[in-house]
């Protein structure tokens, strides 16, 4: 097979494909933040949840869903902000797939990728991670500043871990 790609390209196309499954895989997966609640563990992602409370109406009480799942709709996401996320962080994967899976394609065709090309991949690829990174820093925060809050006015059970808020 003839390669339009150096050693180095080559390289960075393996790279940019396990960074980019990593990142997707990340996505996915509803361990974003960790906690307890009705003394069972829970986490959730921006789209999806691990263990979370449901009040059961015949009952009167509310009883943990112990099952990983995504929410009902969009609107179910519990946020803004984790809307936003959502969108964000899977606009930033899909470019960055878009990147590795041309550069993998680079490593088998000919002629596919020149150094232009590269270029505007390598910027395109910037560009995925740094939506990625900046988005889900801030979400994160917001995240453990508004369930600091919560404990605050007895929402919640306290941790014991702090982080500034502002």
């Amino acid at each position: 097979m003839a390669s339009s790609l150096t050693c180095a390209g080559v390289v960075w196309a393996f790279l940019s494909f396990l960074c980019a499954a990593a990142s997707c895989v990340g996505f996915f997966m509803p361990y974003w933040l960790l906690g307890s609640q009705l003394e069972k563990s829970v986490s959730f992602g921006t789209f999806r949840r691990c263990s979370y409370p449901v009040r059961d109406e015949s009952r009167q009480i509310t009883v943990m869903v112990e099952q990983c799942g995504r929410y009902a709709s969009f609107q179910a996401i519990p946020s803004a902000e984790w809307r936003i996320c959502t969108v964000v962080t899977g606009l930033g994967c899909g470019l960055l797939l878009l990147v590795a899976l041309t550069a993998l394609m680079g490593c088998c065709v000919s002629e596919l990728i020149s150094r232009t090309v590269g270029r505007v991949a390598g910027g395109i690829q910037f560009l995925g991670d740094a939506i990625i990174v900046s988005i889900t820093h801030k979400v994160l925060r917001a995240s453990v500043c508004w369930v600091q809050r919560a404990e605050k006015y007895g929402l919640i059970p306290q941790d014991k871990e702090n982080v500034e808020c502002g």
